[in-house]
Formats: C-alpha cells, sequence, structure tokens
C-alpha cells in the first residue's frame, strides 16, 4: 500500500522509472495497490447524493469527493492534510486521489481470467495441454476434472481426465479414492502442481524423438509459454483470479443530469453485477446451500468476471439500456479510442497548432508559410520575454494585455523571433521519419499553412483539404537537431533506398520541358552572348525567344569543395564535371536531375 503523507522527493524517486514491464499481478500485489475492499455494490446515497460507506464510491477507499474535507466535514482546510478523520475514517487530502486509488473485491471463489482461456492460444489451456472445450466444460462447472487419480490400477483413472457428473457419482458410490473438482479451483490447483524446469525438460525430449511435423509444432507452443513462464518469475497460478481490482472512481464517473438523473459508466453497472453475486454467494455458501445452488451461483460469479474484463467475449455480452452491450475494461484500453492510442499516447501538446494546407511555389524548399494568428499564438511566450527584455512593459501581466491588444509593433518582434526559430510540421499518419520535418516560418495571412511543392511526397501530401500539425521546438537540443537533422532542405533523398523523394513533377517537369525544347528557326538562332546574364537580359528585351539554339561563354568559376576551402574550376572542368546538364528533359528524367544535381554537390577534386 502506498505511504500516506510521503515526502515529495520519495514521491519523485516513485515516479522515476527507465522502463515499462507488463506481467501477470499476484493477489497480493493487487492487494498492495488497494486502499480497501469494496463490500457493497451501491454508488451513491439517494437523498443526499453523497458516496456509500464500503461501496464503489466510498470516501474512505479512494478518497475525499472535496479538497482537504472529510466525509462527515470534521476536518476541513489543507492545514489537516494527511489527518485520517475518527470518525468517518477519510483521510484529508486532494480529491484528485480519486483518480489514483484503487480498491478491491475479495472472492467467495477463485475464477478464471477469461484472457488467459479464450485468446488464441489459450495460455491456461497450454499449459495444462487442454483443449479450449474441455477447459470451459471444467470452468463453468459442466464436468470435473481429475486432480488426484489416487491408484490409477484400482480406479482407472487418468491424471487431469474429464468426468460427467453421472461419472463422478458413480465413482464415488463405488468408495474409491481419488480426488476430482470443478470450476476454477481445480484448475489453480493443478497449474500449482506444475514443475516448470521438469516440464519443460520433459517437453524438450518429446521433441526431440518425435517424428510428427504438426505434433513438433503443438510441443514447440506448449514449450514456449513454458519458458516465458521461468524467464519471468510469473506464477501460473496467478491466471486464476482470487482478488478483482476496483478501477479509481473519477475514472469510471457519475455524472449528475438535469431532472435528477444520473449518468454512469458502464463499469459501474459490471462491478455492481458482479459484488451482488459475490456477496449472495458468500451467504450461501456460509448457511452452506445444496452443492447444486452453489455451483450455479459459482459459475454465475466467473461469468460475472468475464463481463467485467472482456463483455461479449463468451456466449450473450451483457446488455444495458437500449439493447446495447456494456463497455468492459478490455473495450476502454483497446483500439484507437482506448486509454493507451487516446489518452497516454494521444496526449494533447503545448505549443503546438493545426491547420488546413496549401501550397506555395514562391517559397524556398525550406521554408513554410505560418498564419499570423496562428504564430502569434504559438510564440506568445516568446513574445513576452522580448517585451520585457525591451523594456516595453514592466510585468508579465502587463506584457500579455500588450499582446491582446494586437499592437502593430507585435508584428514586427514576431517577425524578428520567428526569423531564426524553425517549426516541425507533422502529417498523420506519420508513416516514416520524413512524416515530421522542419520548417524556417514565414508569417502569412490568411488562415491555412503554406508548403512548398517539393515537400509534397516525403508527406504523402495533397491539398483536397489535407491538415497538418505544427509545434514549436523549444530545448536547444532540438532546436540544434531542427537546424541541421530534420529541416526539410536536409531530407530530399529517401532514407529507405537513398532514391530521390524531392524530384520535380507535374507543372515543374512540363515547365523545364518547355524551357529547355529545342525549336529550329526561332528569333536569335546561332547568336553568341558574353555571358548568362547577357541572355537573361537579351530575352527580356526580346532579342532571343526561350526555344532558340544560342551559344554562352561560361567563365571560371569558384566552386565549394568544403566550408573552409575553395578552388578556382575551369569551363572546361565544369562542363565535365556536368556532361548532361544542358539537355531536353524526357520522361523519368527528373530523378536523374536531382542526382546530378547531388554528383555536383560533392567535393571537387583537385
Amino acid at each position: 500500500m502506498a505511504l500516506i503523507g510521503a515526502s515529495t522527493t520519495e514521491e519523485k524517486k516513485k515516479k522515476e522509472f527507465t522502463a515499462i514491464r507488463l506481467m501477470l499481478a499476484s493477489p497480493d500485489t493487487i492487494r498492495s495497490w488497494s486502499y480497501g475492499e469494496v463490500t457493497r455494490a451501491e454508488t451513491i446515497n439517494y437523498r443526499t447524493f453523497k458516496p456509500e460507506p464500503d461501496g464503489l464510491f466510498c470516501q474512505r477507499i479512494f478518497g475525499p469527493v472535496k479538497d482537504y474535507e472529510c466525509a462527515c466535514g470534521k476536518y476541513k482546510g489543507i492545514r489537516f492534510k494527511g489527518v485520517v478523520c475518527d470518525r468517518c475514517g477519510v483521510e484529508v487530502t486532494h480529491s484528485r486521489v480519486r483518480r489514483e486509488r484503487m480498491g478491491h473485491i475479495e472472492l467467495a471463489v477463485p475464477v478464471t481470467h477469461i484472457w488467459y482461456v479464450r485468446t488464441t492460444p489459450s495460455r491456461i489451456g497450454t499449459l495444462l495441454n487442454l483443449s479450449l472445450n474441455q477447459l470451459e466444460q471444467v470452468i463453468y462447472y459442466e464436468a470435473y476434472i481429475v486432480t488426484d487419480p489416487g491408484d490409477p490400477e484400482v480406479t482407472g483413472l487418468k491424471y487431469k481426465q474429464l468426468l460427467t457428473e453421472h461419472e463422478y457419482r458413480e465413482l464415488k458410490a463405488k468408495g474409491l479414492e481419488f480426488e476430482a473438482m470443478m470450476g476454477a479451483p481445480a484448475l489453480k490447483k493443478l497449474l500449482q502442481q506444475l514443475r516448470l524446469d521438469d516440464l519443460a525438460a520433459e517437453i524438450r525430449s518429446k521433441i526431440n524423438v518425435e517424428k510428427s511435423e504438426q505434433q513438433k509444432k503443438v510441443l514447440l507452443k506448449r514449450l514456449s509459454v513454458v519458458e516465458s513462464f521461468r524467464q519471468s518469475g510469473n506464477k501460473p497460478e496467478w491466471m486464476i483470479l482470487e482478488v478483482i481490482p476496483v478501477l479509481p472512481p473519477d475514472l469510471r464517473p457519475l455524472i449528475p443530469l438535469d431532472g435528477g438523473r444520473f449518468a454512469t459508466s458502464d463499469l459501474n453497472d459490471l462491478y455492481r453485477r458482479l459484488i451482488n453475486r459475490n456477496n449472495r454467494l458468500k451467504k450461501l455458501m456460509e448457511i452452506q446451500a445444496p452443492e447444486v445452488i452453489l455451483r450455479n451461483e459459482k459459475r454465475m460469479l466467473q461469468e460475472a468476471v468475464d463481463a467485467l474484463i472482456q463483455n461479449g467475449k463468451t456466449t450473450t455480452a451483457v446488455r444495458g439500456q437500449g439493447n446495447r452491450p456494456l463497455k468492459s475494461l478490455s473495450d476502454y484500453l483497446k483500439g484507437k479510442q482506448g486509454r493507451f492510442r487516446q489518452n497516454l499516447l494521444g496526449k494533447r501538446v503545448d505549443y503546438s497548432g493545426r491547420a488546413v494546407i496549401v501550397v506555395n511555389p514562391d517559397l524556398k524548399i525550406w521554408q513554410c508559410g505560418l498564419p499570423k494568428t496562428m504564430a502569434l499564438e504559438l510564440f506568445k511566450p516568446f513574445i513576452i520575454r522580448k517585451i520585457e527584455e525591451k523594456g516595453i512593459t514592466q510585468t508579465i501581466r502587463s506584457a500579455k494585455k500588450y499582446v491582446e491588444r494586437g499592437r502593430s509593433e507585435i508584428w514586427d518582434l514576431l517577425e524578428e523571433i520567428t526569423k531564426d526559430h524553425p517549426v516541425a510540421l507533422n502529417r498523420a499518419p506519420t508513416l516514416h521519419r520524413l512524416s515530421i520535418q522542419t520548417f524556417y516560418p514565414v508569417l502569412v495571412e490568411g488562415k491555412a499553412i503554406q508548403i512548398h511543392p517539393l515537400v509534397c511526397a516525403a508527406f504523402n501530401a495533397d491539398f483536397d483539404g489535407d491538415q497538418m500539425a505544427v509545434h514549436v521546438p523549444l530545448s536547444p537540443e532540438t532546436q540544434i537537431e531542427s537546424h541541421i537533422l530534420t529541416i526539410s532542405a536536409n531530407n530530399i533523398l529517401l532514407p529507405a533506398n537513398g532514391q530521390p523523394i524531392a524530384a520535380p513533377t507535374q507543372d515543374m517537369v512540363l515547365g523545364a520541358y518547355y524551357m529547355t525544347k529545342e525549336i529550329p528557326g526561332r528569333k536569335g538562332e546561332g547568336k553568341i552572348f558574353y555571358s548568362p546574364e547577357e541572355v537573361v537580359i537579351a530575352h527580356d528585351h526580346g532579342v532571343v525567344d526561350v526555344h532558340a539554339k544560342i551559344y554562352v561563354r561560361i567563365p571560371a568559376q569558384k566552386i565549394h569543395i568544403s566550408v573552409y576551402e575553395e578552388s578556382e574550376v575551369s569551363e572546361g572542368d565544369l562542363l565535365a564535371r556536368i556532361p548532361r546538364c544542358p539537355r531536353k528533359v524526357e520522361e523519368n528524367g527528373e530523378e536523374k536531375i536531382v542526382q546530378d544535381y547531388e554528383d555536383v554537390r560533392s567535393p571537387v577534386s583537385g
């Protein structure tokens, strides 16, 4: 059980971890999580609307409903923090503990965990070498299973043999000494009798002599489960439940509606059903009711636990109003809307936004257009700091008001801040590394994020209503990564195969093809020009047509070998390095242009 009033340092130490491991919980572990046993199925009092003691919303078990106030009102205020009321037994603490504290239900008889029975392959069935049909007959009190055959020569029984009710009574009537049981207690005893080390050695020896491939597969599957138990330290009998943990009440809320009605989580109905059946079975066992009645109640208890853990996995699902199946614990965990993917992995992120994307070919490949209003909200803390640094206001509160007034100076400050502060763009689904890239923002009017056409392929983006999320890198480490590693200009090749991903397509290819197409007899054909600049001037004045074949002198240029060194390259060397540069763009030629560009960027030898 968690320590009450633990110091902040101790609490921090508890929260520090490096890994998470999912494993079976022993009954003692489940009890150690709990702050008390839930013995009543009631939720709240219908007159006072206060949680019932020892019920599913009990304040003594799960914590107070109001901050720093016990149930009876004897202790109120933060000065009594950590005090346990001697009248109502409620600890005076923050009400948020009702999201953390668990309770438990002590079961009258053990029950099996449905995950380890019905999930393929059945873990319990694999360990005990029983089929699913045989398991279900035992679990739901339809057949006996022999746990101790006595003297096999006398009884004629085998270990783990199934017996019907009639066969069991006949053998008992003969006075034979053997033991056969029903339900989860029988399986628990069989699992406790397993010696995993001996079982693993026995299965290995069978595999070595087995000739049938089908049987070998079955044995290997069984060996895999046995080895998993051996290495993890879990005990097989922990798959049989003696204690059921009760979820914190704020994770299965009871919400008041207009007209005195309440909306409740389905889990409360499933827990109530389980507690009622468990309490009824305990009373019947106390008064020593007939075995046939007890057996039926035990089966119903097993079904109640099955419905709580995974409703609908058995024959008929438990249904609520409108014939709707109730959501069980498994339903709250699994899928896209489950606890893991929706709440734990899909948390909302500060300093982020979302908007529709549009294309802007005027941007550089490393730039993105960020709407001004969105940028103002994303970079608001940076703007407030800049306002204080410049001495425009003296306090944070006045700086916030200054921003909210929307003064024209704010946009200048925003421009200054965003100039060298990259932002990350993410397009869901994030299927590969290039689905998140960083860009330098350019403030734009409107409400849409603008991106360069060459990054569309990496994001798999089109402009039929696609949305993208924008995130602001905060720490120095992430900002360095954003400048160097994830900037879009440094991600023009696919990591998978090294092929260009930022290749020109559609109108870009058409434009390049049109501009490089030679048409004989066009204006200015055969003219000789001193430099490329002279060609541009001539074209602007209408002296030469874009499709005319001309001659241009390319002067010696400096080409970077590295950041620190330059060398002069003559006209011949340059043309030798780019042998295919002045050519027409043909089909599937755009990737080759990018590849040639990569070749040119490589260091010049000599």
